[in-house]
């Protein structure tokens, strides 16, 4: 849920990025923080588990500018991928104002990254939103390998409402910066909507 902090003149906004275990949702996370200005973030905190990682950090991004004088700080989590850590997952999602589901563009993940979107949305009813009323948009990352989906096959699969997606290397930051400008515009558009 969307906080409104009057005194700093922020509007703060929480992104959660949720998908299957190593689907490139920490680095995603990564490469925002690594190519945001030291001045306009907080410090990265990256709790482990075996080879699962929650990473969490806020900051100002410069490109959504300011709302009636306030400026937009972005909170952005990464959710643990494996099934699991499904008490976590639940956790982070709490107060989620936007979602960015990272798929695994591999053939071979393809039942993860069903599993794992249906567990969002299960996840998502427990606290009692509608996933029909949040932003959501969808990273399908790990292009550069030869079992990779095509596109349109892979969004058939696990975007048949056709919400905003990309196309993502996230290693090497491609489609990174694209995804969170789109998720975070959706955020603020919904902000504006509800006033």
């Amino acid at each position: 849920m969307t906080f409104i902090n009057y005194n700093s003149k922020e509007i703060n906004c929480k992104i959660v990025y949720y998908g299957p275990a190593l689907s490139g949702k920490t680095r995603n996370l990564k490469i925002i923080f690594e190519r945001t200005p030291a001045d306009h973030r907080g410090e990265m905190i990256c709790l482990s588990h075996e080879d699962e990682r929650t990473c969490y950090f806020d900051f100002l991004p410069l490109f959504l500018g300011k709302i009636r004088g306030f400026a937009t700080r972005l909170h952005l989590y990464s959710v643990p991928g494996n099934v699991v850590y499904d008490t976590n997952r639940q956790m982070i999602l709490k107060g989620v104002d936007g979602l960015v589901f990272v798929a695994d563009s591999r053939r071979e993940r393809l039942d993860e990254n069903i599993e794992s979107l249906e567990n969002m949305k299960k996840n998502l009813e427990s606290h009692g939103y509608d996933l029909a009323r949040i932003p959501l948009v969808f990273q399908f990352n790990m292009r550069d390998f030869a079992t990779s989906m095509d596109p349109a096959e892979l969004a058939r699969a696990i975007n048949p409402d056709g919400l905003p997606q990309f196309l993502a290397n996230a290693k090497a930051g491609e489609g990174v910066t694209e995804t969170l400008k789109a998720v975070s515009q959706l955020v603020l558009k919904d902000l504006i909507k509800a006033k």
